[in-house]
C-alpha cells in the first residue's frame, strides 16, 4: 500500500537556482546534505512539514556533468513513495511486469530500504514510470501506523 509523498527530487547542473527558491525564497530549510561519487550526487535536503508527514525535498546536482547518472535529466528527476512493506510490493509489482531499475532494494540516504521503477518498460518488463523515476521507500512503524489510524 502507498502512504504518501515521501519525496520530491529535482536536479540541476547547478543547484544555486533551485537552492535559492526553495531556501531563500519560499523558505523551506536545509536539514542535511548527502553526497555519494557512485550515484553522481550532491544534494542538499530540505523538508517541508513535521513529523510523519513530513516530505523530503532534495535539491542534486552531478558531480560530474558528464558522467552517469546524471541527476538534472529530467529536471524532476524522481519522487519517493512510502510503502508499508517494500519487499511485498517490490514481488507484486515485479509479477505485475513492472521494470526495476538495478541495484535491487537497499538502504537510501534516509537510512530507509528502496529501490526504484525504472522510467522505461523494457520487452521483459513492459510497465515503468512512464518517463519518471519512482522510488519507493519502506515506511517506518511510525508512518504506518499514522496512516492505519487516518483510514
Amino acid at each position: 500500500m502507498i502512504l504518501g509523498i515521501q519525496q520530491v527530487a529535482m536536479g540541476a547542473t547547478d543547484r544555486k537556482a533551485l537552492r535559492h527558491l526553495w531556501v531563500n525564497l519560499l523558505g523551506v530549510p536545509v536539514v542535511g546534505s548527502y553526497r555519494s561519487a557512485s550515484e553522481n550526487v550532491d544534494e542538499d535536503v530540505l523538508r517541508v512539514g513535521s513529523g510523519v508527514a513530513a516530505c523530503e525535498i532534495d535539491l542534486m546536482q552531478p558531480l560530474d556533468p558528464n558522467s552517469k547518472p546524471a541527476v538534472n535529466h529530467p529536471p524532476l528527476n524522481h519522487i519517493g513513495l512510502w510503502v508499508d512493506d517494500l519487499p511485498a510490493a517490490v514481488s507484486w509489482l515485479t509479477k505485475q511486469g513492472v521494470r526495476f531499475a538495478p541495484g535491487g532494494i537497499r538502504k537510501g540516504q534516509g537510512g530507509h530500504d528502496v529501490c526504484f521503477v525504472h522510467p522505461r518498460g523494457s520487452g521483459e518488463f513492459p510497465l515503468s514510470g512512464e518517463g519518471v523515476l519512482i522510488e519507493l521507500v519502506q515506511a517506518p512503524p511510525e508512518v504506518i501506523r499514522a496512516r492505519r489510524t487516518a483510514g
